[in-house]
This record gives structure tokens, C-alpha cells and sequence, in this order.
């Protein structure tokens, strides 16, 4: 009898796993793209646009990228059923369900510990959705349900009765990676400040320790707002502020010259005509936001794509999250919006699309950006002039292909280098070949060396390797055959192409957007539960 410590959202097919190869980029120079001249120097030329599966393409960024990105947004299909041009937005609920896990997967991994992650998603796949983000990142790490608003049709009014009401939002999970991510405080700034006003010092909360006298005044319950030291030295301001600047200023006027300055926020404290004790809150042009996003532009026209996300929503979420160079990731990069937004405000970026609109719709939209010749979205809002670049890559062909007779081969679309470099990534080493040794390919250390070659690796070939590794440096030889006893080099590896890679992951596919084929059959039961009991 198993024992029950859990629940969890199943679904058909939820336990099968894929073993992903992990496939090198290859950079196309001609759809690279860059600003001729350095506008300035926080300019951001190593921006990363990849064509291809988006799961691929995260096992591909594993690697480099493991632990290094600040915030992610992702605005994926949403399986509403309806028929999109750019997207096949009707995946099977089980089928989008392994969809999404498997790229929440890699997702996670790629943040850094103090790391973000947003998901767009509307009512059909949200609390599907939600289960599914609390077991990758686990449900304390969720942060907020963030409510934007969506563009709705009026045409219920021809009829008498409705199904349902006309759903007017769409819904933002947001999840940090670590349950003890701390965030900044969410302002939004409003055309004119709110004036300094004083307000009751004394609080209901009762904490006997912040009981103590001011004014001749001592609770018999509740607490100051402030511990003592803070609440004297704001008397002592205020009386600064009464006997030197009152005749010159405002209080209001005295607290932004002291802040503008000095950088210093001063606390003020004073007892009015009726005895209360009070103190100032000062004049601010900003509101504090929850997280009801009603008032920000969720849907974008620069491009004609069906569900371009606005420029002011992606504002608001890389601006908030992140700071400039920062890294910051879209895996369903649909228009390219937050590349987009990204680039204007300084950000680092990588996006990922496997439709062609990457090319007809986000490739055009950023080389206007890189120009300057954009004045679409946030750009006048942050008076941007253009500059920067990115480079673009496609994923590379799986590394090995079958032959006629049914058996693996090296693919011949490999040559030396990328064959060098796709070893690499198989083995877990850096690709950094050496300028001066040609069999130092990758390193795993400061002294595990790797070595590719398709020749046959003789005792010539071995002996004179040898004789060039250093006291403690090691060595990994990936041949198609060697003739030599490896027990003779005791620091030095030897494995076969391909047999040493063959079972390690899946080989030839290229598409892992799923289809209802690829899913076992479920066994016949009387009830397919929602929820079942995990086992430790």
C-alpha cells in the first residue's frame, strides 16, 4: 500500500517523459542584425533571436543560460479551440497540459534564484493552469493572479438570453523561483502629486514594546507607528523645519528641498491643537498598484498579428522585475513584443518562435527599433533613438540521422566544428576550443579537456596526446574507432561515436509541439480522477 502524501493534477500522458537531445545554435550572419554605430555605451548588440521548437530551443539554452535569467514572459496558446493563422491554438486539454509542463520545466531552470516568471492565460486554461505552476515551481512560490483587461465584443445585446457573461480579462500568474523572492513595490506614476498630508501616529495593532511617551502622551494599548529612536528624531526635524524654514517654505517645499539635496526622505512628528499626535505623509506622484491591472493597454496594433500583447503591459512587467542588463526571456515570442520592450528599456533579451511570423512579423519590427525609425509603443515615452543589435539563430539538425539500413549515423549536415561542439553539449563540457592545441575542444574544468574527431585514433594518435597532457589534466577522446589498449592512458577517456551517445536522449525529431497520436491510450476505468494521491 502506497503511502499517500499528496495531491496532484493528472492528466493522459502526464508520465511520459522526453528525453530531449540538447542541440547546438547555429547563427545565420544574414538575419543578424545590428546598429552600425554605438549610439551609447550601454548599447546591447548580444541580444538572441532563435527560430525553431521552443522546447528544443530551451534544452539548447540549458547550458549557457542555466541560473542567469531575471524574468520571464510567456503568453502561450491558449487551447480556446478557435482557429488563429500564426498558431494551432486547439491542442487537447492532456495534450496542452504535457505542453506547458515540460517547458515550465526548462523555464525554471533557467531563472536565477531571485528570478521571475509571468504566464498570460485566459478563464478556459487558467485553474488548469494554476495546478499545474504550483507543482513545477511549488505553490509557495506563487506571488500574485494579476487581472488585465481584454478587448470584448458587444453583441450580446441582440438577444434576450446569454450562456455565460462576456469574459472583459485575462489573468497574469505570477511565480518567483524561490518562495523567499522579495519584489519592489508596484508604483504607477500619476500626472499630478498628492499633497503632503499628517495623519494619526498611533496604531491598533498591540505591541507593548513601541508603547513608550511622546508629548507627554504614553498608550494604554495599541503602539506607535514608529520605534522611539526614529519617532524622536522626527520631532527634532519638524522643529528644524519650525524654527529655520517655516517663514521661507511649505512643509511640503522643505521636504523636497531637504530629499532633492540631500537624497534624504525626513520623518516629521507633532502634536496638534487637540492633543493627538500625528505625523506627515509625505507628497507623492505615484500610487501604489495591486495587482488589478485595469488601467494598462493590453492589446498591441503594430503588427497585424492576432494577439499581440500591447507595449505598456510589457513595460510595466520588465521595468518592474528587472533592472537594466538584466536578462530576459519569451519562449512564445508571437510579434516579438517583448523583445520589443526589452530592447527600449535596456534590458538584455532572448526570444524564441517557431512560426514563420518570425520572420514576416518579428524580424521587420525589430530592425525599425534598432534603426530608431520606431515611434511605436513606449517609445516616446522613453525617447528611444535606436542602437543596439541581436543575433539569429536556428537550432541545429539532430546530430545523428539513420543510414539506409536503419542504423545511426553521424548527420551529414555536420562538419568538424559543429560536430565538436554538439559532442560538447552531450558530454556536459564548455565548447572553447583552443587557440594553440587542437585537442582541447571544451572543458568541464580547468583541466577535463574534451577532444571529436571522426579519424581513427591510433597508438600514434594517442601516445602524442599523451605526451601533451599536463600532470593533472584529463582528457575525453570521442572517436568513431580506436585500435589502441585504453588501460595504457590512465588519464586519458575513450568513447565511440555513436554508440557512447545513443541512449542518452531522442534522436531525429525535430517537433515536440505534440500531437494526440503521440499519447498512450489510457486503461478503462470507471472514473478519470482530476485529482490523485502522489506517492513519496
Amino acid at each position: 500500500m502506497s503511502k499517500k502524501v499528496k495531491m496532484e493534477l493528472t492528466w493522459i500522458g502526464k508520465e511520459v517523459e522526453t528525453r530531449l537531445e540538447p542541440r547546438i545554435l547555429l547563427e545565420d550572419a544574414s538575419c543578424s542584425f545590428h546598429n552600425p554605430v554605438k549610439k551609447e555605451g550601454s548599447d546591447l548588440f548580444d541580444n538572441v533571436l532563435i527560430y525553431g521548437d521552443n522546447l528544443l530551443a530551451l534544452k539548447a539554452l540549458e547550458q549557457d543560460y542555466a541560473g542567469k535569467i531575471k524574468c520571464v514572459y510567456i503568453d502561450p496558446p491558449y487551447n480556446t479551440g478557435a482557429a488563429f493563422e500564426h498558431y494551432d491554438d486547439g491542442i487537447e486539454n492532456s495534450l496542452w497540459l504535457s505542453l506547458m509542463k515540460q517547458r515550465l520545466i526548462f523555464i525554471k531552470k533557467l531563472l536565477k534564484e531571485d528570478g521571475l516568471l509571468f504566464v498570460q492565460i485566459d478563464y478556459r486554461q487558467s485553474a488548469r493552469l494554476k495546478l499545474l505552476l504550483d507543482e513545477v515551481f511549488g505553490a509557495n512560490c506563487f506571488k500574485n493572479e494579476i487581472i488585465v483587461r481584454r478587448g470584448t465584443k458587444n453583441v450580446q445585446s441582440q438577444f434576450e438570453t446569454i450562456d455565460s457573461l462576456t469574459s472583459g480579462h485575462d489573468t497574469i500568474y505570477l511565480y518567483s523561483k524561490l518562495a523567499t523572492t522579495r519584489m519592489p513595490k508596484l508604483m504607477k506614476i500619476e500626472d499630478t502629486a498628492t499633497p503632503g498630508k499628517w495623519d494619526t501616529f498611533w496604531r491598533g495593532t498591540d505591541r507593548p514594546t513601541m508603547r513608550y511617551e511622546l508629548f507627554g502622551v504614553k498608550p494604554e494599548r495599541g503602539q506607535w507607528r514608529w520605534a522611539s529612536e526614529r519617532a524622536f528624531q522626527a520631532i527634532k526635524n519638524y522643529e528644524e523645519y519650525l524654527n529655520d524654514y517655516s517663514d521661507q517654505m511649505t512643509l511640503d517645499e522643505y521636504y523636497g528641498y531637504v530629499f532633492q539635496q540631500q537624497g534624504v526622505e525626513l520623518d516629521f512628528l507633532k502634536k496638534d491643537d487637540e492633543g493627538t499626535v500625528q505625523y506627515y505623509v509625505a507628497p507623492r506622484n505615484y500610487k501604489i498598484m495591486s495587482d488589478v491591472w485595469m488601467d494598462v493597454k493590453t492589446s498591441g496594433k503594430i503588427t497585424d498579428f492576432e494577439h499581440e500583447k500591447h507595449e505598456e503591459l510589457l513595460e510595466r512587467i520588465i521595468r518592474w522585475s528587472t533592472d537594466e542588463g538584466d536578462l530576459v526571456l519569451d519562449s512564445f515570442a508571437g510579434s516579438g513584443t517583448t523583445g520589443a520592450v526589452a530592447h527600449k528599456i535596456k534590458r538584455k533579451w532572448i526570444m524564441i518562435e517557431q512560426g514563420e511570423h518570425c520572420h514576416t512579423h518579428i524580424i521587420p519590427r525589430l530592425k525599425n527599433i534598432i534603426t530608431g525609425e520606431d515611434d511605436s509603443g513606449v517609445s516616446k515615452q522613453v525617447k528611444w533613438q535606436g542602437g543596439g543589435g541581436y543575433r539569429y539563430y536556428k537550432l541545429a539538425p539532430s546530430l545523428l540521422e539513420k543510414d539506409k539500413f536503419g542504423n545511426w549515423v553521424i548527420n551529414k549536415e555536420f562538419n568538424a566544428p559543429m560536430l565538436a561542439e554538439a559532442m560538447c553539449k552531450h558530454h556536459g563540457f564548455i565548447y572553447a576550443p583552443d587557440d594553440s592545441i587542437y585537442w582541447k575542444q571544451g572543458k568541464s574544468t580547468e583541466t577535463d579537456y574534451i577532444y571529436t574527431t571522426t579519424q581513427l585514433v591510433t597508438r600514434e594518435l594517442a601516445d602524442q596526446i599523451n605526451d601533451q597532457l599536463g600532470e593533472n589534466e584529463s582528457l575525453l577522446i570521442c572517436c568513431k574507432a580506436f585500435n589502441i589498449n585504453a588501460s595504457d592512458y590512465a588519464n586519458i577517456t575513450f568513447q565511440k561515436i555513436p554508440t557512447s551517445i545513443l541512449n542518452k536522449c531522442e534522436f531525429g525529431k525535430d517537433d515536440y509541439s505534440l500531437s494526440v497520436a503521440q499519447l498512450p491510450q489510457q486503461e478503462k476505468s470507471e472514473q478519470l480522477e482530476l485529482f490523485s494521491e502522489g506517492e513519496e
